[in-house]
Parts: C-alpha cells; structure tokens; sequence
C-alpha cells in the first residue's frame, strides 16, 4: 500500500486544496489517514478508484 501526501493529491487529481476538502466534507472524495499528530496521507488506491469512477461517468 502507497500513501500520498496532499500535494501528490492535488497534482493527480487537478482539484484544488479547498477543493478536496470540501468534497471531503460532502463525503464524496476518500478520506486521509492520519500519519501522525499533524500529518496525513491519502491511500493511492482510493485516490485512483475515485478518479476511476469519474472517467467511468464519462462514458
């Protein structure tokens, strides 16, 4: 399993910082797993599947 820290987040997924937190708060993006006191990080499976899931809409 890979973590990847929110800067990686946001150049795969071209969203925004604000952006991932507030489809985050939607429950509509996948939630980081705390690495420590204030650190987190995203599965990159989870990022890859959400991303998987909005090209699947597009056809």
């Amino acid at each position: 399993m890979r973590v990847m820290k929110l800067n990686e987040v946001i150049n795969i997924t071209g969203l925004s910082r604000s952006s991932i937190y507030a489809y985050m708060a939607k429950g509509v993006f996948p939630k980081p797993i705390q690495l420590g006191p204030r650190a987190v990080a995203w599965v990159e499976e989870e990022i890859q599947g959400w991303l998987q899931v909005r090209l699947d809409e597009r056809s």
